[in-house]
Formats: structure tokens, C-alpha cells, sequence
């Protein structure tokens, strides 16, 4: 049995490419481990809040010292960073937004990229601390990005695959719709992008 966390970062609803890759993601999973448990997690309904000052002074306190109110800012950050640890299998929408990732998504990962719970630094220099995780990234995009002159504004992926791999997470796999605003391209994108998707 596998546990599977769904993160969701478009801000759009049903016709959202990125929401259509990963549920075909997620549909492919549970075809090879049916007794799989589905976590979701949403990061637009409600909005992930984005980092505050109460927040960053939480999490430098020591859990034994933190006032009620440091207790409560911590709170939302702890519970990701649980959901993160309890999956085997971690699927993340990652629609390429102004050549990045959503502003929700990034919140998601500040609030779980945490020292001493995520990651510590050691004589040996940096070390991830959620190990074991099987990413898969379903990436869409207007443009060609995986190739050619526009690969170089592509700032989703190699982010995504830098932050997630600094915590321990190096086993990630990308599924790409693109073209989706690309005359012809754009008709077949999605489908190919699906038909891409390999599960291990």
C-alpha cells in the first residue's frame, strides 16, 4: 500500500491543463497500487497562506518556548510538513506561470523548506531530511519549453527540482503538457503529455 499526497497549484478549476496531467498521474498510480491512500492537498481552495513574520519567528523558536500564538503560526507548516512525510509517492501541479511556478505552490514549499525539520546543515554541509519520496511533477505550459531557445526561461522545473532535492526528495520523474497556445501543437498536448506518464 502506498500513500500518495496530491498537491494542486492552479488557480483555475476543471480546465486546468496541469489539474488534467496530474489526475491522469494520480489515475495511473492507483491502477498499479489500487489500495493506495490519496492525500489531497489544495493549495487555491483555501488560499496557502504566504509567509509572514509570525511564521519565520515561530519557526526559530524553539517548540518548548513558543508562546500560544507562535503555536497556532506553526501549526499549518507542521501539517504539511506531516503530510510530506507520511507519502511514498508525491504527485505536484506545476503550471508554468510568468516562466515560474504559482505563488501558492511556492508558499507550500516555504512553508515545508523548514532547518532542523526538512533539511539541516552539518560539518558536511547541507543534508535533505525527507528522503524516500517518488516525485512525479505534471508540468504545462503555452510555450515549448523543454527544448530550444525557450528552455532557458523554463524556471519551474530546475526550481522545483533544486528546493525539492535540497530536502532529500532526488527521485523525480517531469510529464510535460506544452504547446498549449501553439497553433496545431496545442490540439495534441495534453493527450501527449498523458500518454508520457510512466509509474514505477
Amino acid at each position: 500500500m502506498k500513500q500518495v499526497l496530491h498537491i494542486i497549484s492552479s488557480p483555475r478549476s476543471e480546465s486546468s491543463i496541469s489539474k488534467k496531467l496530474g489526475n491522469a498521474i494520480i489515475d495511473q498510480i492507483m491502477a498499479k497500487y489500487p489500495d493506495s491512500v490519496l492525500q489531497k492537498r489544495d493549495l487555491t481552495n483555501p488560499i496557502f497562506p504566504h509567509l509572514e513574520e509570525t511564521h519565520i519567528n515561530a519557526f526559530f523558536t524553539p517548540a518548548e518556548h513558543r508562546t500560544p500564538e507562535q503555536l497556532e503560526s506553526v501549526a499549518l507548516s507542521d501539517t504539511v510538513i506531516a503530510e510530506l512525510q507520511k507519502a511514498d509517492i508525491v504527485v505536484i501541479e506545476a503550471p508554468l506561470y510568468n516562466f515560474s511556478i504559482t505563488s501558492t505552490l511556492k508558499s507550500w514549499l516555504d512553508h515545508i523548506a523548514r532547518a532542523g525539520v526538512t533539511f539541516r546543515y552539518s560539518e558536511n554541509g547541507p543534508e535533505g531530511l525527507v528522503k524516500n519520496k517518488k516525485v512525479y511533477l505534471a508540468f504545462s505550459s503555452g510555450g515549448i519549453y523543454s527544448e530550444g531557445e525557450r528552455q532557458a526561461y523554463d524556471f519551474v522545473v530546475p526550481y522545483l527540482k533544486q528546493t525539492l532535492g535540497f530536502m532529500g526528495m532526488t527521485d523525480i520523474s517531469v510529464f510535460r503538457a506544452e504547446g498549449l497556445s501553439v497553433p496545431v501543437i496545442q490540439e495534441t498536448a495534453l493527450q501527449k503529455g498523458i500518454e508520457s506518464i510512466v509509474v514505477e
